[in-house]
């Protein structure tokens, strides 16, 4: 045991230091939440904050990946499209107001 009271195995053992998903539960790896959990969201809007589009369509590429993933997982349930489609696209929309109309 170290002098803070951890044992080796403790010591040695990877903590993931983002809030990334975990493949193919689309899990946060650091948190457990469904990805993207929120702290996730802030570093996405964060990293994204002069690139609406391009997080848009970052996160519509990983909502297909995570609809076929899930569907793999569990092919008789065929994933929850509408709550994964919130889960991926609905806050960003709600954070950033909309889609803005052509003008």
């Amino acid at each position: 045991m170290s002098t803070d009271g951890t044992g080796a195995a403790e010591q040695h053992r990877p903590v993931p230091a983002e809030h990334l998903p975990l493949r193919p539960l689309w899990l946060c790896r650091r948190c457990g939440q469904p990805w993207p959990c929120g702290r996730a969201r802030l570093v996405l809007v964060a990293e994204y904050r002069d690139n609406t589009v391009g997080l848009f369509l970052y996160l519509a590429g990983l909502l297909y990946e995570a609809i076929d993933d899930l569907h793999q997982l569990d092919p008789s349930t065929g994933g929850d499209v509408k709550g994964l489609f919130d889960r991926f696209l609905g806050w960003p929309a709600r954070h950033h107001g909309g889609a803005e109309s052509p003008r």
